[in-house]
């Protein structure tokens, strides 16, 4: 195995500690310590990955970020019907908040947050920069003459609210179970009856 594989795996190792202890113990209470036992890593090795708690905290919520991102990928597509095409991109929403690992990272997140209204802010305009997928349908639809003229950002918070009310919130805030496959497409199908209902022209 060479350096940079060990490297990488030690990397992975300490990020997934510190999602275990962030979640156990809460950010404030977790320490730098605890992480680098529970990584069974050096502090010398963990400092020389993430310079602080914040830094580590940081490179979660960049997971967190970068699976949002790369999920969500569906095109706008003139030549078919909208309702399969948003039940779609929506199902790709919800199979993404539904995972046992979003969620986990989710509840860190939100644990961290508590305690410092700006982070809280911090985290919540970095999600909103990631809903582009679903931002830039709704918009290219519209420039289509297929849906009628709309804030684009209303609609794109309103289909948000749907998904998460029943497939996110729930979980990471009251340990409800998370949707099976044949919930989410449920909700992903009813939610872009609901919108096209209000929105299409």
């Amino acid at each position: 195995m060479t350096n940079e594989r060990l490297t990488d795996r030690k990397r992975a190792a300490i990020v997934q500690a510190a999602v275990a202890e962030f979640r156990a113990r809460g950010f404030e209470a977790t320490s730098m310590d605890q992480v680098a036992a529970t990584a069974e890593v050096s502090k010398r090795t963990l400092y020389n990955h993430f310079a602080s708690k914040e830094a580590l905290f940081a490179q979660i919520l960049r997971q967190l970020w970068d699976r949002s991102a790369a999920r969500m990928d569906l095109a706008y597509r003139p030549d078919l019907p909208l309702a399969p095409q948003l039940s779609a991109l929506l199902l790709q929403k919800v199979a993404l908040v539904s995972g046992a690992d979003f969620i986990d990272l989710a509840r860190v997140a939100l644990t961290a947050t508590l305690h410092s209204p700006q982070r809280a802010q911090d985290m919540l305009q970095r999600l909103a920069q990631k809903e582009n997928a679903l931002l830039t349908w709704v918009c290219a639809a519209q420039q289509d003459g297929r849906l009628k003229p709309a804030d684009p950002l209303q609609v794109v918070q309103q289909m948000e609210s749907l998904v998460k009310g029943s497939a996110f919130w729930p979980q990471v805030t009251l340990g409800q179970p998370r949707l099976g496959p044949r919930m989410q497409k449920q909700l992903a199908a009813d939610t872009a009856e609901l919108v096209l209902s209000r929105y299409a022209a």
